[in-house]
C-alpha cells in the first residue's frame, strides 16, 4: 500500500509541475484520475489480489459518473485478470489439495490459466471420458491474508479523508473480513452452485456450470467448463438481444429477493457471462451468496410497493423501520434522504420502459449525496443484509447502463410486490 502510494504522488507531482510550468492550473483530482496513474493502481491491486482487488473491482464498474469512460476501461481488467501464480506455486498447492500424482486423473490440464481473480486463478482441464473442466485454484496463503489486507485498506480509507469525520468504519470492516473468509471456503461456494443449479434447473435463459464433488475442496473448485464471452461483449449486440439478457438478470435478482430467499450478492460484471450458441446467460462464482432474512424480503417488498404507489410517509416509516434511514437521523438530513428515495421511485414511474443507457439517474442521486455530506451528514451504519442488497441492485444498474439497455422496470418490480 506504501509503495502504491508513493508512486501514485510521485506521478502527480510531476504531472502537476508540468502543468503549472505551462501556466495550468491542474487540480488535485484531474492529477489522480490520469492513465498513469490508473494504470499503475490496477497493477498494483491486481499483484496484491484478495481485499484489495476486490476495491479495484468495484472501481472498474463505474459508468462514467466518476471516472472518465477511459479510465474505467484501464480498471476494468481487475474484474478477472490478477497476476498468476507461477506454475511451482501451482503445483504445491494442487499437490496439497490431491496428491502428488493428481495428473493422472486428467486426460489434459492447461496450467496456463483462463482467468485470475481476487481469491483464486481458474485452469482448464479435460478428464479421461472427455469432460472439459474449470478448475478455480486458491491462491495459497490468501485467506491468512485477509485480516491484514482488510487492515491496510482501513488505514488507506482513513488517511484518503473520503469518509466523513464520524463515519463508523470498523462495522463494515469487520463485516468485509467476515464476508472475504466465506468467499475462500471452495466448498461452502460449492454448495451455493448446487443450491443455484437446483433453482435454475428449469429455467431456459440460464447455464450454470456443474459440480464435480470428487475434485473439489476447500481450496480447489472442480466444475464444468461452459464456452462463453465476457456479458460486456453484448454491448455490441442489437438493442433487443441487450434488453432480454438484462431483463433476465434483473427478473432473477427479484426472484433470488423474493421468491428463492438466497441472493449471490456480488456483482463483479466478470460474474456474468453469455453463451451465444444457445443465447443463454452464464452464471459464474457463487462465493458471496448470503440467505435472505424473510422479515428484509417482506419489508422490501412494502417499502417497493409503497414507493411505486407514491406513499412518500409510508416510505419514510419502512426506511426507518429498517434502518436505512434511522429515527436518530435529524430531521434536516431524513428529508433530503428520502427525496432522494422517492427520486428513484418517480423515475420508475415516469416511463414504462427506462433507458439505462441514456438515463442521469446515478449523477443525480450522486450531486445529492455529494451536498448531504458536504452539510456535515455522517451516514449511520446501514444493517449488513440490506448493504448487501443494495450492492447487487446497484451493480444490476451498472451492468444496465454499460449495456445500454432499456427495461420495463416498472413492470419487472409490480409483478413481484404485488404479490404475497
Amino acid at each position: 500500500m506504501g509503495v502504491l502510494a508513493a508512486g501514485v504522488a510521485g506521478r502527480m507531482a510531476l504531472d502537476g509541475a508540468r502543468q503549472w510550468g505551462q501556466g495550468g492550473r491542474p487540480a488535485a483530482r484531474d492529477l489522480l484520475l490520469t492513465p498513469a496513474n490508473m494504470r499503475h493502481i490496477a497493477d498494483e491491486l491486481a499483484r496484491m489480489r484478495g481485499a484489495a482487488m476486490k476495491i479495484g473491482q468495484l472501481v472498474s464498474m463505474d459508468t462514467g459518473d466518476v471516472l472518465p469512460p477511459e479510465l474505467a476501461e484501464i480498471m476494468a481488467r481487475l474484474r478477472a485478470d490478477a497476476d498468476f501464480m507461477p506454475p511451482k506455486q501451482l503445483r504445491d498447492v494442487l499437490d496439497a489439495e490431491w496428491g502428488a500424482s493428481w495428473r493422472s486423473q486428467f486426460a489434459q490440464f492447461d496450467v496456463r490459466p483462463i482467468a485470475a481473480a481476487s481469491i483464486g486463478q481458474v485452469h482448464r482441464a479435460r478428464l479421461p471420458d472427455g469432460t472439459e473442466l474449470a478448475i478455480k485454484v486458491q491462491y495459497p496463503g490468501i485467506a491468512h491474508s485477509i485480516d491484514s489486507d482488510v487492515a491496510n485498506i482501513g488505514r488507506l480509507i482513513r488517511l484518503s479523508g473520503l469518509m466523513p469525520q464520524g463515519f463508523e468504519l470498523d462495522p463494515y470492516l469487520d463485516e468485509a473480513r467476515a464476508q472475504l473468509k466465506e468467499e475462500a471456503d471452495y466448498r461452502a461456494e460449492a454448495t451455493h452452485l448446487e443450491t443455484f443449479g437446483a433453482l435454475l434447473r428449469d429455467d431456459p435463459n440460464f447455464t450454470l456450470p456443474q459440480l464435480n464433488k470428487a475434485l473439489t475442496t476447500g481450496k480447489v473448485l472442480a466444475m464444468t467448463y461452459v464456452p462463453s464471452d465476457p456479458i460486456e461483449t453484448l454491448a455490441h449486440a442489437p438493442q433487443e438481444q441487450r434488453d432480454l439478457a438484462m431483463h433476465h438478470l434483473c427478473d432473477l435478482m427479484l426472484r433470488e429477493l423474493f421468491v428463492f430467499g438466497t441472493m449471490q450478492t456480488d456483482p463483479n460484471f466478470a460474474n456474468y457471462r453469455y453463451d451465444s450458441t444457445n443465447e443463454r446467460i452464464v452464471l459464474l462464482d457463487f462465493g458471496a451468496t448470503r440467505a435472505v432474512p424473510a422479515s428484509l424480503s417482506s419489508q422490501m417488498r412494502a417499502l417497493m410497493r409503497a414507493g411505486m404507489e407514491g406513499q412518500r410517509d409510508d416510505v419514510a416509516r419502512l426506511v426507518a423501520d429498517m434502518g436505512l434511514v434511522p429515527h436518530t437521523v435529524p430531521e434536516r438530513f431524513a428529508t433530503r434522504i428520502i427525496d432522494m428515495v422517492m427520486l428513484v421511485f418517480d423515475v420508475i414511474r415516469a416511463d414504462p420502459v427506462l433507458d439505462l443507457g441514456t438515463s442521469d439517474l446515478s449523477r443525480r442521486l450522486q450531486r445529492a449525496g455529494e451536498a448531504l455530506a458536504a452539510d456535515g451528514f455522517v451516514p449511520p451504519p446501514v444493517p449488513m443484509d440490506l448493504l448487501y442488497i443494495q450492492r447487487k441492485v446497484a451493480g444490476m444498474f451498472l451492468l444496465a447502463s454499460r449495456l445500454r439497455a432499456r427495461l420495463p422496470v416498472t413492470a419487472l418490480v409490480r409483478s413481484y410486490v404485488e404479490q404475497e
